[in-house]
């Protein structure tokens, strides 16, 4: 861990003082690194062994705060999450995650389709996760939410210019349009949702649309995209929500004036609402510690962690029964597409294809 990173953890800890969490975090205590897995292959009962391909500072308070409710120590694996599919497939039978988290529907699908998800029964689950927003069979479930949308240039394009999907690759915004690259999983859900929603024809003349409107080829993160519309590269950006709310929000004051010049707009596909994608996780397969995987998503769906992940990382509760908090309250009033994340998670490697056919870079 480099010291800009120790700090930044530190002073985020101290900030949740609500939640009765340490100020600093134990390299003994829940959100260790056992990168190589030797001590995490125990089945002690006060042990759980958490895979995670979520990078956030802001999950580690969670972490420390599960461990000082259950007594249960959480040993904490961070990678890709193809590199820990990988790894857990090369484990076996032998492997020792109890849970593998990631923060795309599609990377959750990728694993359940190479057989590492145990299906479980979980009434808290079921009853805090909806429907639309889990493996049908109890494999996964969503964590948070997070919305694939639109940032604008306020001056120059107008609310209904950006009110559907299907208006972004349409003639009014030829050479307008910021996006980063296909490969990236957000990308790819949203073109799977398209997909399963008008069928593959009318999906693929979408993407077609897409890279005809480029205002540039594909490049940097969600926030570049942004912050290319307030320097006036491009007029409309796609954007996942909590990338702007984050630098309206925070301490940036580059970013914040940026976010001045720029709006954002929840398209709707269909008429049904705003694409949503999740964060989300399921129990291993092999777990050695399945009652302490299954009582850790428990905690993870409860509505205080729901809370938190939404105050701190920006993204929204999964469940609608939590009160979106400050400052994601504020752009919480969208509708959700009701759509399956299992249905648009299992089109990606066609979304895939069906992107590099366009010359989606």
């Amino acid at each position: 861990m480099t010291e800009t990173r120790a700090m930044r953890i530190i002073s985020m800890l101290a900030g949740v003082a609500a939640f009765g969490l340490l100020s600093a975090c134990s390299g003994q205590g829940a959100g260790s690194d056992k990168s190589d897995g030797a001590d995490a292959a125990t089945t002690e009962t006060g042990v759980v062994n958490l895979y995670t391909a979520r990078h956030y500072d802001s999950d580690l308070p969670l972490y420390e705060r599960f461990t000082q409710e259950t007594g249960i120590r959480i040993n904490r694996i961070e990678g890709k999450p193809d590199e820990l599919v990988a790894r857990m497939r090369s484990e076996g039978a032998n492997s020792p995650a109890d849970v593998f988290i990631a923060a795309d529907a599609g990377a959750l699908w990728r694993a359940d389709q190479a057989g590492l998800f145990l299906p479980v029964q979980s009434a808290v689950l079921d009853a805090r996760i909806p429907e639309n927003l889990r493996e049908p069979s109890g494999k996964w479930y969503g964590l948070s939410r997070r919305a694939r949308i639109v940032a604008y240039d306020s001056a120059k394009v107008k609310p209904e210019d950006v009110d559907s999907y299907e208006k972004l690759a349409g003639p009014r915004f030829k050479g307008r349009l910021c996006v980063r690259s296909s490969d990236s999983v957000y990308n790819l859900s949203l073109v799977g949702a398209l997909i399963e929603a008008w069928g593959p024809e009318k999906a693929d003349t979408w993407v077609r649309g897409i890279v005809a409107n480029m205002a540039r080829p594909p490049q940097g993160g969600d926030r570049d995209q942004i912050r290319a519309v307030a320097a006036g590269v491009c007029e409309v950006a796609i954007t996942n929500s909590y990338y702007f709310i984050r630098m309206a929000s925070g301490d940036n004051e580059s970013d914040k004036a940026v976010t001045t010049k720029v709006s954002l707009a929840f398209p709707s596909l269909d008429g049904k609402g705003a694409h949503v994608n999740i964060s989300g996780g399921g129990v291993a397969a092999n777990a050695p510690n399945k009652a302490n995987a299954i009582r850790l998503l428990e905690f993870l769906a409860s509505p205080e962690s729901q809370t938190h992940v939404a105050a701190s990382n920006n993204e929204f509760p999964v469940s609608p029964d939590v009160p979106p908090p400050p400052p994601v309250d504020a752009y919480a009033a969208f509708t959700a597409h009701p759509m399956s994340a299992a249905a648009f998670a299992a089109r990606q490697p066609e979304a895939q294809s069906m992107m590099s056919k366009a010359g989606w870079r």
